[in-house]
């Protein structure tokens, strides 16, 4: 057992049931009144996300997790398949396990974590910023730099995000896997 003083984000704790990760949290102390947390907990298998409010030294239970590095081979129908790159054994998930699975390209490493006591995988992390190429954009207009515009960018896995109206086709540009959006474009 665990208190709220051992609360950070990405912990993964039992809670109504079921397994849920602290997406963020924040210790507050009120002039008037006790200590408390708010935390904000996603639902590992709905990806449901709640705000909930935790009393100040109150006991959470935390669940036994393990991050795995895994490759990304292939999709095959629904779900994507993975290899643990220490014993070669491959495992399928399913999309919803996946965060922003529209940015995985062939050969990418990912996080995969598991919950150790059932053997279960419970969601698949991409790293923070992925480097991808951009296949079709329209070009920008030269000189329409004046506002904050942005147009429709195809990338090469086939997703589709907002970038600046400077980037153009052939582009190799950062994405943030979090968000799903345009960060920087990166020199080749």
């Amino acid at each position: 057992m665990a208190t709220t003083a051992d609360i950070r984000n990405g912990l993964v704790i039992n809670f109504k049931h079921a397994l849920w990760t602290i997406v963020e949290f924040q210790h507050v102390k009120p002039g008037k009144g006790p200590a408390f947390v708010r935390t904000k907990l996603k639902n590992l298998s709905t990806g449901k996300v709640l705000d909930h409010t935790i009393p100040a030294g109150h006991k959470i239970e935390t669940a036994r997790v393990e991050r795995r590095k895994y490759q990304y081979l292939y999709k095959e129908g629904d779900s994507f398949v993975f290899m643990n790159m220490e014993n070669y054994e491959q495992i399928n998930l399913e999309d919803k396990l996946i965060n922003n699975s529209g940015l995985l390209r062939d050969g990418d490493m990912v996080e995969v974590l598991f919950h150790t006591e059932k053997d279960m995988a419970l969601t698949c992390e991409l790293p923070q910023f992925v480097n991808l190429s951009v296949q079709h954009t329209e070009p920008g207009l030269k000189g329409d730099t004046a506002t904050n515009a942005s147009k429709p960018a195809t990338l090469e896995t086939g997703t589709q995000i907002m970038v600046p109206l400077f980037v153009n086709e052939g582009d190799l540009i950062k994405v943030d896997t979090k968000s799903n959006s345009y960060v920087e474009r990166v020199k080749k």
